[in-house]
């Protein structure tokens, strides 16, 4: 354990403020509370900061990623605070004029203080920035007192690893949001879906993503998805055909360059989707 969480200065150690009182921050919060860190004010963006970081060994910035530099910069410095920010997407420099700064990014879904903070202390992976390796161990003791593992990210690539991170789940929520949508009036619920889901997450965890897939594209059968097309509401068309341009992609790593072979038997509307240099399935691949 670092020196900063088991002394710290004026025997602040392990006492924080919390700036933005929304599911990430409260879950987090309630983590720390849990682990015997003591949170000594919960402020909100609005709110005079300015005293934020007095007597605290760390102030913690759950705002929107849009909110963090004007937060940080209404906070008056403090020698010995951090002042950390929760976000993926955004590097050390919004928390500037801060000589003492961090980050901590869980890789897992919050969605309410409860849960969000017995998730972070399940063995989830943290990204984990530091100015100087003294910010990065209290970081990594944190992580560490959470039961999890540290990830390091350098800033010039947090925007790239936050799409992989929005990707894995903010994006698979809106996909089984369409299951739901096509499936419902068919009278199936999206309940029946669920453990397709989680045996495919098995897979992809056990196998890795090539290895774990299966269905139409894979095995090249452009006639199943042609009926799968011609089904589809034209509102749901888009999406399938961009996941299963991907699909092709990731069943094809030697061919990256390749288009998906164009489906020969469909119906006009759906040939639409494949034709003319907006093609959502070849364009990937241009």
């Amino acid at each position: 354990m670092s020196p900063d969480v088991a002394t710290g200065a004026s025997g602040e150690a392990r006492s924080f403020t919390l700036v933005g009182p929304g599911r990430a921050g409260l879950s987090l919060e309630s983590a720390l509370v849990a682990n015997g860190w003591s949170c000594r004010r919960v402020l909100k963006a609005g709110d005079d900061l300015a005293d934020a970081g007095a007597n605290v060994k760390a102030v913690f910035i759950a705002t929107p990623d849009r909110d963090i530099e004007s937060v940080a910069a209404a906070i008056d410095p403090q020698p010995a605070t951090v002042v950390v920010h929760l976000a993926g997407s955004v590097g050390l420099d919004v928390l500037r004029p801060h000589a003492r700064r961090a980050a901590l990014h869980p890789l897992v879904s919050l969605p309410s203080a409860e849960v969000g903070a017995e998730r972070l202390t399940s063995g989830v992976w943290f990204a984990v920035a530091g100015s100087t390796g003294e910010e990065f161990a209290l970081m990594s003791d944190i992580v560490a007192m959470f039961n999890g593992t540290v990830l390091e990210v350098a800033d010039a690539d947090r925007a790239a690893y936050h799409a992989a991170a929005c990707i894995a789940s903010n994006h698979l929520v809106a996909l089984l949001g369409q299951v739901e949508r096509i499936a419902e009036p068919l009278g199936v619920p999206l309940e029946a879906f669920l453990p397709l889901v989680e045996s495919t997450v098995d897979s992809v965890r056990e196998l890795g993503a090539e290895a774990a897939l299966t269905g139409p594209v894979m095995r090249d059968d452009w006639m199943t998805v042609a009926r799968h097309l011609d089904v589809l509401d034209q509102s749901e068309q888009q999406a399938y055909v961009a996941l299963a341009a991907l699909a092709w992609r990731l069943a094809h790593p030697e061919e990256p360059g390749s288009a998906v072979p164009f489906l020969g038997e469909q119906s006009a509307s759906t040939s639409q989707l494949f034709e003319g240099p907006e093609n959502p399935v070849r364009g990937p691949f241009a």
